[in-house]
């Protein structure tokens, strides 16, 4: 019998649409939420069909942003070609994705059996979702946002791309919020920081899903929730992208950290309680 039902994963694929780029853990979501239902957050096959349906989520970002990406892929493929090409922006920008995802596929291969083990916990989960909220509340206020998406350097990926690994090992603390909060503090605006958020998933969640892929299938968990948990999570999770970007070209993050404080306050409650198991 599979792990989790079709209906689980439905759930489970809108959790992860809404909650993968909101600077507010879908890591940790998806385990609050597999803790309310009984679904074992440590399990292996758990863990597995996390990663594989955040791939849906993925894809949104490919549909969505396909023109900026065949825009940055064709100028990769030209520089490759021409060495004049080479100081166009989006050839090194392009560049700079990959390296900036080489730090957390090293510490993700190294620090895998403490991120599906001890640091699954909800009580890290809570803990992050706090301590994340302080992080994003400090860099929105010192961020000047005076950057936009051309004036992004080679520093700035690499460092936004190794916050990456902060959500890695500590789910709750949203890779999102940490890449868009070192972003901020690096003088991005908004928008800026948003997109190049969005860009550095790109390849690290991809490869995150398709690695699990295996353990997911093997472990217990059925091809149908996988394929209807991957699909809702691409539909909601395009919505999501369409609304986030809207909302931070007008808005500061301070609805995200108040919300994620609450949230995080609730769950070490309810774990206090023994209402849900950590």
């Amino acid at each position: 019998m599979s792990a989790i039902s079709v209906g689980q994963a439905v759930v489970l694929g809108v959790v992860e649409g809404v909650t993968e780029f909101l600077p507010v853990s879908s890591t940790g979501h998806l385990k609050i939420t597999e803790g309310l239902m009984g679904i074992p957050v440590d399990d292996q096959s758990v863990v597995g069909f996390s990663a594989v349906i955040q791939v849906g989520a993925i894809a949104a970002v490919l549909v969505y942003f396909f023109k900026d990406i065949v825009r940055i892929v064709s100028a990769w493929g030209r520089g490759l070609r021409n060495r004049e090409e080479r100081y166009h922006h989006d050839y090194k920008f392009a560049w700079w994705v990959i390296y900036a995802t080489i730090p957390i596929v090293l510490v993700g291969l190294a620090a895998k059996p403490l991120i599906d083990g001890p640091l699954a916990s909800l009580w890290v989960v809570a803990g992050s979702l706090i301590v994340g909220s302080g992080v994003m509340w400090a860099a929105d206020q010192m961020g000047r946002h005076k950057r936009g998406e051309d004036d992004t350097s080679f520093k700035d990926a690499m460092l936004v791309g190794c916050s990456q690994i902060l959500a890695l090992l500590f789910p709750g603390f949203s890779r999102s919020g940490a890449t868009m909060s070192t972003a901020l503090i690096l003088d991005l605006d908004r928008v800026a920081a948003t997109r190049l958020s969005f860009f550095l998933g790109i390849p690290a969640l991809t490869g995150a899903g398709l690695y699990e892929l295996k353990d997911a299938l093997g472990a217990g968990v059925g091809a149908a929730p996988l394929v209807v948990g991957t699909v809702v999570s691409f539909v909601v999770a395009y919505a999501s992208i369409a609304w986030l970007l809207k909302f931070v070209a007008k808005h500061s993050f301070n609805a995200f950290v108040l919300y994620r404080i609450v949230i995080g306050v609730a769950l070490f409650g309810l774990l206090a309680t023994g209402a849900l198991d950590g």
